[in-house]
C-alpha cells in the first residue's frame, strides 16, 4: 500500500516534535513584519493574480448574463431603385376582380360594360422604394443546455485558483524578505568580528614596530601585519558591499526607503512555533486542484453542446405606414436550437479539455512529493542547526573562559595585551558563529512552515 507524501511528513513531525523545546518562542520582530506587509502590497506578481481573479469574477458576470433578455432598438431609411409591385398580368387580374365585385354590389349585369364614373382603386405597391423603419427586438435565452451553469463553475474554479496562487506568491515573498532581513542581521553581527580584529592588528602593529626598533623583530613581521590589515581592509569592503546590495534587495522588495533600511539593526532572534505537528495543504497544490475542477466543468461545458437550447424571440415595428404587404407589425416565437453533428468538434474539445485536467492530477501528485521531500529536508537542516548551536554555547563558554583567565593574567602581568585581544577575538568569532546557527536555524525554520502550509500564521 503506498502513503500519501504529507502523511509521511505528518507522521516524521509527530515523532519529532514531542521533545519540548528550551527556546522561548518568538514571533517575527515589528519591523520584519512592517516589511513583509509592504513587500505583500508592492508585488507586481501578487497583483497580477489579483486582476486574474477579478477576470474570473466578470468571466462569471458574461456566463450569466446569457440568460437576461436582450433587447435592441433599431432604426433605417431605406431607398429602392423602385417600387416593388405585382407584374402586368396581376394587376390586370386584380383590377378586373375590382370590377367584378362593384357590378355585383351595384346590381349591373355581369357581361355590361363597366361604367366609367365609377372608380377603380389602384393596386397597392408591395413596397415602396422609400423605407423607413423603427422597430424593437427582445431575444431571451431560456435554457443553455446547461452550457452556462458549468461555464460558471468552471470560472468559480479558476477564480479560486487564481487566489491561491496569489497565497502561494505572498508566501514566497515573505521567506525573501525574511531570508533578506536576517542576512542583514548577519552582516551587522560581523561587523563587532572586523572592529575586533581592527584593534588587535592595529595593537600588533605598535608591537611590532617597537620590537623592530629595538632589533627584537625583523620587517618581515611587519610585512606579516600589513599583509593581516589589507586582508581585514578587504573583509571591511565585502561587508559594507554585503550591506548595500541587502538594503538594495530589501528596497527593491518592499519599496521602503533605503535611508530608513540603512538604520535598521535586526536581531537573529531564535524562533519557536509552539505548533509544529500542524500541517495544511499548500497553496500551490490547492491552485492546481481547483484548475482541475474549472477543466472538468470547462469539458463538461463543451459536451453540452449536444443539448437543445431554448430561446424566445419577440419584435415590433412602431411605423407601420413604410411596411410591405408581407410585413407583420409584430411577432412572438420560441425556439429550440439542437445542434446534432457539428464534425466531432465538441468532442474533440472536451477530450482535449478532460486531458488537461489529467495533466493538472499529474502536477499535483508531483507537487506532493517535492512539497513532503523539502518538508523533510528543512527538518534535517532544523536538527543539523540546533545540533551546531549546542556546540557552538560550548565554544563560547571555553572562548570566554580563556578570555576571563588571561584577562586576569594580564592583570596581574603574567599575559600580554596581545594574548587578551586575542582570547577577545576567539570569543567575537565564537559568538559570530552562533549568530550564523541562529540565521540556519531561522531559515530552516520558515522552510518547515512553507512546506507545512503554515507560513501565513507568523506574519499575517
Amino acid at each position: 500500500m503506498q502513503i500519501n507524501p504529507l502523511l509521511k511528513v505528518t507522521l516524521l513531525f509527530t515523532l519529532v516534535w514531542m521533545h519540548p523545546f528550551n527556546s522561548i518562542a518568538q514571533q517575527l520582530d515589528p519591523s520584519l513584519k512592517e516589511l513583509i506587509t509592504k513587500g505583500l502590497n508592492k508585488s507586481h506578481n501578487v497583483n497580477i493574480h489579483s486582476l486574474g481573479a477579478e477576470q474570473a469574477q466578470v468571466d462569471q458576470k458574461l456566463a450569466k448574463s446569457v440568460f437576461l433578455p436582450n433587447v435592441t432598438f433599431n432604426a433605417s431609411f431605406t431607398r429602392l431603385n423602385d417600387d416593388i409591385t405585382f407584374d402586368n398580368n396581376t394587376q390586370n387580374l386584380l383590377i378586373g376582380t375590382q370590377e367584378l365585385l362593384i357590378k355585383e354590389a351595384v346590381g349591373i349585369p355581369f357581361n355590361a360594360t363597366f361604367p366609367d364614373n365609377i372608380p377603380l382603386s389602384e393596386v397597392p405597391n408591395l413596397q415602396d422604394k422609400n423605407i423607413i423603419k423603427s422597430s424593437i427586438d427582445l431575444d431571451w435565452v431560456l435554457f443553455s443546455g446547461f452550457e452556462v451553469s458549468h461555464a460558471i463553475k468552471a470560472s468559480q474554479h479558476k477564480e479560486a485558483s487564481l487566489n491561491y496562487l496569489g497565497v502561494a506568491e505572498k508566501d514566497k515573498i515573505a521567506l525573501q524578505i525574511i531570508e533578506t532581513y536576517d542576512k542583514l542581521a548577519l552582516v551587522r553581527a560581523s561587523q563587532s568580528v572586523l572592529t575586533t580584529s581592527k584593534k588587535y592588528l592595529n595593537e600588533q602593529d605598535f608591537y611590532v614596530r617597537k620590537a623592530i626598533e629595538n632589533g627584537l623583530a625583523t620587517p618581515i613581521e611587519r610585512k606579516k601585519i600589513e599583509l593581516a590589515q589589507q586582508q581585514l581592509a578587504s573583509k571591511e569592503l565585502e561587508f559594507d558591499q554585503n550591506t548595500t546590495l541587502l538594503i538594495e534587495v530589501l528596497h527593491q522588495l518592499t519599496g521602503e526607503s533605503r535611508s530608513n533600511l540603512s538604520v535598521l539593526n535586526p536581531n537573529l532572534e531564535t524562533l519557536l512555533i509552539q505548533d509544529f505537528s500542524k500541517i495544511e495543504k499548500r497553496n500551490e497544490v490547492k491552485a492546481l486542484e481547483e484548475a482541475e475542477k474549472a477543466t472538468l466543468y470547462k469539458s463538461k461545458m463543451e459536451k453540452s453542446n449536444f443539448i437543445p437550447k431554448v430561446a424566445i424571440k419577440g419584435h415590433y415595428e412602431f411605423i407601420k405606414d413604410d411596411l410591405s404587404l408581407l410585413d407583420p407589425q409584430w411577432y412572438v416565437g420560441a425556439g429550440i436550437k439542437w445542434n446534432i453533428f457539428d464534425g466531432f468538434e465538441s468532442k474533440l474539445k472536451s477530450e482535449k479539455s478532460a486531458i488537461e485536467g489529467l495533466k493538472y492530477r499529474e502536477q499535483i501528485k508531483e507537487a506532493e512529493e517535492v512539497i513532503a521531500l523539502s518538508a523533510i529536508k528543512a527538518q534535517l537542516n532544523y536538527e543539523s542547526s540546533i545540533q551546531n548551536s549546542k556546540i557552538v554555547e560550548k565554544e563560547i563558554d571555553l572562548a570566554a573562559a580563556m578570555y576571563n583567565m588571561i584577562d586576569k593574567q594580564y592583570k596581574n602581568n603574567l599575559a600580554s595585551i596581545n594574548e587578551v585581544l586575542e582570547a577577545l577575538t576567539d570569543l567575537e568569532k565564537a559568538n559570530f558563529k552562533l549568530q550564523k546557527t541562529y540565521f540556519e536555524q531561522r531559515r530552516a525554520i520558515t522552510e518547515i512552515l512553507h512546506a507545512k502550509g503554515t507560513l501565513t500564521s507568523i506574519y499575517n
